[in-house]
């Protein structure tokens, strides 16, 4: 192989090798985060080590944000006291953590109503899929810019209480 034509395929491969994509899994070593606080009205999620804010988020909700989740398909975002129950790293989303709801008082009011609570409401982040998405785009989930969705998933673990305000 003449050295012109090994230099040209060291100079592929590096090329090639410069734009492979970064993994979405990230390492963290800091203090555990104990609690999850999102704040709908300003649009705001915080990470807690007890009552240190570890980190600060801008969020974007469901599509109609006001008030708790009643029903499957109302675009709200849920509100009261729930539990981070699972991960998805293979999500529309780039990744997402399973949030609990419904709990027994959410099923209860939607029967009455005569329909079902909804679920699969998670944080995540933007979708994988090109998409234009305005501002308190989802069906009730809350989301977060993928670098953001990356630390959130690295230092929240199963388990970690969220508390989701009006």
């Amino acid at each position: 192989m003449t050295f012109t034509r090994r230099f040209a395929l060291l100079a592929g491969a590096a090329a090639l090798a410069g734009c492979a994509q970064k993994s979405k899994f990230r390492s963290y070593y800091g203090p555990e985060v104990t609690r999850v606080i999102v704040n709908k009205g300003e649009r705001e999620m915080f990470l807690l080590h007890h009552r240190k804010v570890l980190k600060r988020y801008k969020v974007d909700l469901g599509f109609a944000p006001e008030g708790h989740k009643q029903f499957e398909g109302d675009g709200r975002t849920p509100e009261g006291e729930y539990l981070i129950d699972r991960r998805n790293p293979n999500s529309s989303f780039h990744l997402s953590l399973g949030i609990s709801y419904p709990n027994e008082a959410d099923i209860a009011f939607a029967k009455v109503l005569g329909k079902s609570p909804g679920g699969d409401i998670f944080i995540h982040g933007e979708p994988n899929a090109l998409a234009f998405l305005s501002p308190d785009w989802t069906a009730g989930c809350i989301s977060v810019k993928n670098r953001e969705m990356e630390d959130a998933y690295a230092m929240i673990r199963n388990g970690t209480p969220i508390t989701l305000n009006a």
